[in-house]
């Protein structure tokens, strides 16, 4: 992946913070387990409970399926770190500072929703900051620390990307056994933001199992893979706001990388490493191969309709 030196970043799409106070473990939607082997369990649990007591006024998404209510415009709270990112300016600069690179990616994401989500949904897309914190993080969906692993609030008055960027060598690379990459942290940030998607187009609303190979829960998963894929097939589309593109090239290598990346976090492959059997009655977020194949279903096809996991004839390829 290579960025374009003449693209312009912009900042105030990703907060940094620093030193978070110590949190409770809880957040929105993580990506894989935590660290400790039981992040994400206890993270569906608690959207569920907000699902099925019918506490979805507090979220965005209003209605099933396309054509979900707008929202309001993404928090103010916790305001850009200025002295992080200042070296943040261009894509020459993302080229050579991992910070940077992530801010170019989260800005090529939000530029492709921007214009992609409208044109197939009707519906308009609303910015979410991703805030880029270590150790622990408040969020509008509870306290967070590292173990979480990263995550989506999708609480209105939130609505943003929660990263703690030790995430990619001590956990994807480290105990996931990812080969990792700089196209592989972009597959975490483009799924992330996929859940995005799916609030604003109200399929969090549709939730209510969580455990199980074709649960609502990892529907839900698969989706925001596909919608990762949906973005990576036109990344290199997407414009900063003077019209420069911001990523000018990939190659079969860096999908190579997204891949191997949504694999090591199926949850057949997690249990495997963790030395337990597979049951994929407790899987939450789907088999390696389902969420490659969703990935590739939504980098080859590169539309919405047919990243809508919920109408699908099967999950799993084969």
């Amino acid at each position: 992946m290579r960025f374009n030196p003449r693209a312009r970043l912009d900042r105030s799409q990703v907060q940094v913070r620093r030193g978070g106070s110590s949190g409770g473990g809880r957040g929105g939607i993580p990506i894989p387990m935590g660290r400790a082997g039981g992040g994400i369990g206890g993270l569906l649990v608690i959207l569920l409970v907000v699902f099925l007591s019918g506490g979805l006024d507090g979220m965005l998404g209003g209605g099933t399926g396309t054509g979900g209510q707008s929202g309001a415009a993404r928090s103010a709270s916790g305001a850009v770190s200025s002295s992080e990112l200042t070296e943040c300016e261009t894509g020459e600069d993302a080229n050579e500072n991992p910070d940077c690179a992530r801010l170019a990616v989260v800005n090529s994401i939000q530029s492709f929703w921007a214009e992609t989500l409208p044109e197939q949904t009707g519906t308009q897309y609303v910015e979410a900051d991703t805030v880029m914190f270590t150790g622990s993080v408040d969020t509008g969906c509870g306290g967070a620390t590292s173990d979480v692993g990263p995550f989506y609030c999708p609480v209105r008055g939130d609505m943003q990307v929660y990263l703690d960027v030790t995430f990619f060598q001590d956990m994807l690379e480290g105990q996931l056994g990812a080969r990792g990459g700089d196209f592989a942290e972009a597959y975490v940030l483009a799924h992330e933001y996929g859940h995005h998607i799916e609030n604003l187009l109200g399929y969090m609303g549709k939730v209510r199992t969580q455990q199980g190979p074709e649960s609502d829960a990892v529907r839900l998963e698969l989706m925001a893979d596909c919608l990762g894929g949906m973005w990576a097939k036109h990344a290199t589309t997407a414009e900063d706001e003077n019209g420069e593109v911001l990523i000018l090239d990939l190659d079969q290598q860096d999908i190579a990388e997204a891949i191997d990346a949504a694999q090591a976090v199926g949850d057949d492959r997690i249990q495997q490493r963790s030395g337990g059997r597979v049951d994929s009655d407790r899987w939450t977020h789907g088999s390696a191969a389902g969420r490659e194949y969703w990935f590739s279903v939504g980098y080859e096809k590169g539309t919405v309709r047919a990243c809508d996991t919920w109408e699908a004839d099967r999950l799993y390829p084969g």
